[in-house]
Protein backbone atom coordinates (compact mmCIF):
# COMPACT_ATOMS: atom_id res chain seq x y z
CA UNK A 1 0.00 0.00 0.00
CA UNK A 2 1.00 3.61 -0.41
CA UNK A 3 1.24 5.85 2.62
CA UNK A 4 1.88 9.52 3.19
CA UNK A 5 4.94 9.97 5.38
CA UNK A 6 5.69 13.33 6.91
CA UNK A 7 5.06 15.88 9.60
CA UNK A 8 2.45 18.56 9.96
CA UNK A 9 3.31 21.78 8.16
CA UNK A 10 2.63 24.29 10.90
CA UNK A 11 3.26 27.15 8.50
CA UNK A 12 0.07 26.46 6.57
CA UNK A 13 -2.26 29.44 5.98
CA UNK A 14 -4.63 30.31 8.84
CA UNK A 15 -7.60 29.38 6.64
CA UNK A 16 -6.51 25.78 6.84
CA UNK A 17 -6.79 25.73 10.63
CA UNK A 18 -5.28 22.48 11.88
CA UNK A 19 -4.52 21.19 8.40
CA UNK A 20 -1.16 20.71 6.77
CA UNK A 21 0.59 18.93 3.94
CA UNK A 22 2.94 16.01 3.60
CA UNK A 23 6.55 17.12 3.23
CA UNK A 24 8.38 13.83 2.68
CA UNK A 25 8.05 11.79 -0.53
CA UNK A 26 5.60 8.94 -0.91
CA UNK A 27 7.04 5.46 -0.45
CA UNK A 28 5.59 2.02 -0.92
CA UNK A 29 5.05 0.14 2.35
CA UNK A 30 5.51 -3.61 2.63
CA UNK A 31 2.27 -5.55 2.45
CA UNK A 32 1.58 -9.11 1.51
CA UNK A 33 -0.35 -11.17 -0.98
CA UNK A 34 -3.61 -9.91 -2.39
CA UNK A 35 -3.46 -6.59 -0.63
CA UNK A 36 -0.47 -5.60 -2.78
CA UNK A 37 -2.30 -6.54 -5.96
CA UNK A 38 -5.38 -4.69 -4.77
CA UNK A 39 -3.36 -1.57 -4.08
CA UNK A 40 -1.79 -1.78 -7.54
CA UNK A 41 -5.26 -1.92 -9.11
CA UNK A 42 -6.35 1.14 -7.15
CA UNK A 43 -3.31 3.07 -8.41
CA UNK A 44 -4.10 2.24 -12.03
CA UNK A 45 -7.74 3.28 -11.83
CA UNK A 46 -7.09 6.43 -9.81
CA UNK A 47 -4.78 7.66 -12.57
CA UNK A 48 -7.94 8.20 -14.65
CA UNK A 49 -8.76 11.13 -12.38
CA UNK A 50 -5.55 12.91 -13.40
CA UNK A 51 -3.84 12.55 -10.02
CA UNK A 52 -0.09 12.62 -10.56
CA UNK A 53 0.93 10.91 -7.34
CA UNK A 54 -1.25 8.02 -6.11
CA UNK A 55 -2.24 8.32 -2.45
CA UNK A 56 -0.48 11.69 -2.09
CA UNK A 57 -2.86 12.83 0.62
CA UNK A 58 -2.69 15.94 2.73
CA UNK A 59 -1.85 15.11 6.30
CA UNK A 60 -5.08 16.10 8.02
CA UNK A 61 -5.97 16.31 11.68
CA UNK A 62 -9.07 14.12 11.90
CA UNK A 63 -11.59 13.41 14.63
CA UNK A 64 -13.31 10.00 14.82
CA UNK A 65 -17.03 9.70 15.56
CA UNK A 66 -17.95 6.00 15.71
CA UNK A 67 -21.64 6.27 16.48
CA UNK A 68 -24.94 4.82 15.29
CA UNK A 69 -28.01 6.73 16.44
CA UNK A 70 -31.03 4.87 17.75
CA UNK A 71 -33.34 6.02 14.95
CA UNK A 72 -32.64 6.13 11.21
CA UNK A 73 -33.80 9.75 10.71
CA UNK A 74 -31.24 10.73 13.35
CA UNK A 75 -28.47 8.94 11.47
CA UNK A 76 -29.17 10.84 8.27
CA UNK A 77 -29.53 14.08 10.20
CA UNK A 78 -26.18 13.56 11.93
CA UNK A 79 -24.22 13.65 8.67
CA UNK A 80 -25.86 16.92 7.68
CA UNK A 81 -25.50 18.31 11.20
CA UNK A 82 -21.74 17.75 11.09
CA UNK A 83 -21.51 19.66 7.81
CA UNK A 84 -23.62 22.52 9.17
CA UNK A 85 -21.52 22.66 12.35
CA UNK A 86 -18.32 22.81 10.33
CA UNK A 87 -19.66 25.58 8.12
CA UNK A 88 -20.66 27.51 11.27
CA UNK A 89 -17.04 27.28 12.54
CA UNK A 90 -18.01 24.90 15.33
CA UNK A 91 -15.47 22.28 14.17
CA UNK A 92 -11.72 22.78 14.06
CA UNK A 93 -10.77 19.45 12.51
CA UNK A 94 -11.96 17.07 9.85
CA UNK A 95 -14.41 14.37 10.93
CA UNK A 96 -14.60 10.68 10.08
CA UNK A 97 -17.91 9.16 11.10
CA UNK A 98 -18.55 5.39 10.96
CA UNK A 99 -21.85 3.63 11.64
CA UNK A 100 -23.91 0.56 10.78
CA UNK A 101 -27.72 0.50 10.41
CA UNK A 102 -29.47 -1.76 12.89
CA UNK A 103 -32.33 -2.58 10.49
CA UNK A 104 -33.01 -2.19 6.75
CA UNK A 105 -33.75 1.27 5.39
CA UNK A 106 -34.16 2.73 1.92
CA UNK A 107 -32.31 6.02 1.45
CA UNK A 108 -33.16 8.18 -1.54
CA UNK A 109 -30.73 10.66 -3.05
CA UNK A 110 -31.63 14.31 -2.75
CA UNK A 111 -33.19 14.41 -6.24
CA UNK A 112 -34.37 10.79 -6.45
CA UNK A 113 -37.98 9.91 -7.27
CA UNK A 114 -39.40 7.40 -4.82
CA UNK A 115 -42.11 6.03 -7.12
CA UNK A 116 -39.68 5.19 -9.91
CA UNK A 117 -36.76 3.95 -7.80
CA UNK A 118 -38.38 2.13 -4.86
CA UNK A 119 -40.80 -0.78 -4.54
CA UNK A 120 -42.97 1.26 -2.19
CA UNK A 121 -45.64 -1.41 -1.58
CA UNK A 122 -42.99 -3.99 -0.69
CA UNK A 123 -41.28 -1.59 1.70
CA UNK A 124 -44.55 -0.67 3.35
CA UNK A 125 -45.57 -4.32 3.75
CA UNK A 126 -42.19 -5.19 5.27
CA UNK A 127 -41.94 -2.06 7.45
CA UNK A 128 -38.83 -0.75 5.69
CA UNK A 129 -38.69 3.04 6.12
CA UNK A 130 -38.04 5.19 3.05
CA UNK A 131 -35.99 8.29 3.85
CA UNK A 132 -34.06 10.90 1.89
CA UNK A 133 -30.51 12.12 2.47
CA UNK A 134 -29.13 15.62 1.90
CA UNK A 135 -26.65 14.59 -0.83
CA UNK A 136 -27.14 13.51 -4.44
CA UNK A 137 -26.68 10.11 -6.01
CA UNK A 138 -28.96 7.13 -6.48
CA UNK A 139 -31.26 5.29 -4.07
CA UNK A 140 -29.75 2.62 -1.81
CA UNK A 141 -30.92 0.05 0.69
CA UNK A 142 -28.73 -0.11 3.79
CA UNK A 143 -28.93 -2.40 6.79
CA UNK A 144 -26.94 -4.78 8.98
CA UNK A 145 -23.75 -5.88 7.24
CA UNK A 146 -23.46 -2.53 5.45
CA UNK A 147 -20.77 -0.23 6.84
CA UNK A 148 -21.59 3.45 6.43
CA UNK A 149 -18.99 6.20 6.56
CA UNK A 150 -18.94 9.98 6.25
CA UNK A 151 -16.11 12.49 6.12
CA UNK A 152 -16.50 16.23 6.63
CA UNK A 153 -13.54 18.25 5.40
CA UNK A 154 -12.72 21.82 4.40
CA UNK A 155 -12.68 22.51 0.68
CA UNK A 156 -9.14 23.82 1.10
CA UNK A 157 -7.74 20.28 1.44
CA UNK A 158 -8.41 19.81 -2.27
CA UNK A 159 -6.97 23.12 -3.41
CA UNK A 160 -7.94 26.73 -4.14
CA UNK A 161 -10.82 25.52 -6.33
CA UNK A 162 -12.32 22.17 -5.33
CA UNK A 163 -13.45 20.39 -8.49
CA UNK A 164 -15.91 17.54 -8.17
CA UNK A 165 -13.63 14.93 -9.72
CA UNK A 166 -10.83 15.95 -7.37
CA UNK A 167 -13.10 15.54 -4.33
CA UNK A 168 -14.21 12.11 -5.52
CA UNK A 169 -10.61 11.07 -6.10
CA UNK A 170 -9.34 12.44 -2.79
CA UNK A 171 -11.85 10.52 -0.68
CA UNK A 172 -12.18 7.36 -2.76
CA UNK A 173 -8.43 6.77 -2.78
CA UNK A 174 -8.46 6.40 0.99
CA UNK A 175 -11.60 4.32 1.10
CA UNK A 176 -10.23 2.07 -1.64
CA UNK A 177 -6.97 1.72 0.27
CA UNK A 178 -8.89 0.58 3.36
CA UNK A 179 -10.68 -2.08 1.33
CA UNK A 180 -7.41 -3.18 -0.26
CA UNK A 181 -5.95 -3.61 3.23
CA UNK A 182 -8.63 -6.27 3.74
CA UNK A 183 -7.20 -8.18 0.79
CA UNK A 184 -9.80 -7.20 -1.80
CA UNK A 185 -9.15 -5.94 -5.30
CA UNK A 186 -10.68 -2.49 -5.84
CA UNK A 187 -11.61 -0.51 -8.92
CA UNK A 188 -13.03 3.02 -9.13
CA UNK A 189 -15.73 3.09 -11.79
CA UNK A 190 -18.56 5.35 -12.84
CA UNK A 191 -18.76 8.70 -11.11
CA UNK A 192 -18.09 7.51 -7.58
CA UNK A 193 -18.50 3.73 -7.37
CA UNK A 194 -16.08 1.21 -5.91
CA UNK A 195 -16.19 -2.24 -7.49
CA UNK A 196 -14.68 -5.68 -7.04
CA UNK A 197 -14.10 -7.54 -10.31
CA UNK A 198 -16.57 -5.22 -12.02
CA UNK A 199 -19.36 -5.58 -9.45
CA UNK A 200 -20.34 -2.69 -7.21
CA UNK A 201 -19.91 -2.82 -3.44
CA UNK A 202 -19.83 0.90 -2.67
CA UNK A 203 -21.83 3.93 -3.77
CA UNK A 204 -20.83 7.42 -2.66
CA UNK A 205 -22.17 10.96 -2.83
CA UNK A 206 -21.37 14.43 -1.57
CA UNK A 207 -22.81 17.76 -0.54
CA UNK A 208 -20.69 20.88 -0.61
CA UNK A 209 -21.05 24.27 1.03
CA UNK A 210 -18.98 27.40 0.74
CA UNK A 211 -16.09 26.23 2.94
CA UNK A 212 -16.69 22.55 3.81
CA UNK A 213 -17.97 19.41 2.13
CA UNK A 214 -19.64 16.21 3.27
CA UNK A 215 -18.71 12.98 1.48
CA UNK A 216 -20.40 9.76 2.53
CA UNK A 217 -21.09 6.30 1.24
CA UNK A 218 -21.89 2.65 1.77
CA UNK A 219 -19.64 -0.42 1.91
CA UNK A 220 -21.37 -3.77 1.39
CA UNK A 221 -19.60 -6.21 3.67
CA UNK A 222 -22.15 -8.91 4.45
CA UNK A 223 -25.39 -7.21 3.45
CA UNK A 224 -28.67 -8.82 2.38
CA UNK A 225 -28.37 -8.48 -1.40
CA UNK A 226 -31.62 -10.36 -2.02
CA UNK A 227 -33.49 -7.73 -0.03
CA UNK A 228 -31.94 -4.98 -2.12
CA UNK A 229 -33.27 -6.63 -5.28
CA UNK A 230 -36.75 -6.82 -3.75
CA UNK A 231 -36.90 -3.29 -2.31
CA UNK A 232 -35.38 -1.26 -5.16
CA UNK A 233 -36.43 -0.89 -8.77
CA UNK A 234 -33.84 -1.04 -11.54
CA UNK A 235 -32.68 2.57 -11.96
CA UNK A 236 -33.38 4.33 -15.24
CA UNK A 237 -30.00 6.06 -15.13
CA UNK A 238 -27.10 3.63 -14.96
CA UNK A 239 -23.33 3.92 -15.28
CA UNK A 240 -22.02 2.50 -18.54
CA UNK A 241 -20.10 -0.29 -16.85
CA UNK A 242 -23.32 -1.72 -15.36
CA UNK A 243 -24.38 -2.83 -18.86
CA UNK A 244 -28.02 -3.37 -17.92
CA UNK A 245 -27.33 -5.91 -15.18
CA UNK A 246 -29.94 -6.54 -12.49
CA UNK A 247 -29.22 -5.71 -8.85
CA UNK A 248 -28.41 -9.37 -8.17
CA UNK A 249 -25.92 -9.50 -11.04
CA UNK A 250 -24.45 -6.05 -10.41
CA UNK A 251 -23.95 -5.85 -6.64
CA UNK A 252 -21.50 -7.86 -4.55
CA UNK A 253 -20.54 -8.19 -0.90
CA UNK A 254 -16.89 -7.83 0.03
CA UNK A 255 -17.38 -10.81 2.35
CA UNK A 256 -15.30 -9.19 5.08
CA UNK A 257 -16.35 -8.55 8.66
CA UNK A 258 -17.70 -5.06 9.31
CA UNK A 259 -15.34 -4.79 12.28
CA UNK A 260 -12.30 -5.54 10.10
CA UNK A 261 -13.20 -2.94 7.48
CA UNK A 262 -13.99 -0.42 10.21
CA UNK A 263 -10.47 -0.94 11.55
CA UNK A 264 -8.74 -0.45 8.18
CA UNK A 265 -10.90 2.57 7.38
CA UNK A 266 -9.86 4.22 10.63
CA UNK A 267 -6.23 3.30 10.03
CA UNK A 268 -6.22 4.88 6.57
CA UNK A 269 -7.84 8.13 7.71
CA UNK A 270 -5.66 8.22 10.84
CA UNK A 271 -7.89 10.24 13.20
CA UNK A 272 -5.88 11.63 16.08
CA UNK A 273 -8.77 11.93 18.51
CA UNK A 274 -12.17 10.40 19.26
CA UNK A 275 -15.34 12.23 20.20
CA UNK A 276 -18.67 11.19 21.66
CA UNK A 277 -20.34 14.52 20.96
CA UNK A 278 -22.52 14.70 17.88
CA UNK A 279 -24.34 18.00 17.51
CA UNK A 280 -27.49 16.73 19.25
CA UNK A 281 -29.25 20.10 19.09
CA UNK A 282 -28.74 20.27 15.34
CA UNK A 283 -29.89 16.67 14.89
CA UNK A 284 -33.13 17.27 16.78
CA UNK A 285 -33.88 20.32 14.67
CA UNK A 286 -33.14 18.57 11.37
CA UNK A 287 -35.22 15.53 12.30
CA UNK A 288 -38.17 17.67 13.30
CA UNK A 289 -38.04 19.95 10.29
CA UNK A 290 -36.89 17.51 7.60
CA UNK A 291 -36.05 13.85 8.18
CA UNK A 292 -39.32 12.91 9.92
CA UNK A 293 -41.45 14.67 7.31
CA UNK A 294 -43.05 12.95 4.30
CA UNK A 295 -42.85 16.29 2.52
CA UNK A 296 -39.06 15.77 2.51
CA UNK A 297 -38.69 12.00 2.37
CA UNK A 298 -41.30 11.28 -0.31
CA UNK A 299 -41.26 14.49 -2.31
CA UNK A 300 -41.04 14.09 -6.11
Amino acid sequence: MYRSQGTLDTSCPPALGALGTCRKPIRKCKTTGRAVKAATQVVRTVENFGINCPFAFHLIVMMLLDHTCALMPQNLALDEALLDAAEANELRTGVLRIWEPKSPVVVLGRASQAASEVQLKFCQANQIPVLRRCSGGATILAGPGCLMYAVVLPNSVIGPVAMLDQVHSFVLQRVAAAVADCGRRVEIQGTSDLTHHGRKFSGNSMRSKRNWFLYHGTLLCQADLDLIALALRTPARQPHYRQGRSHSEFLVNLDVAVADLRETLIRNWQPSQTTTEWCSHRIDQLVQQKYSQESWNLRR
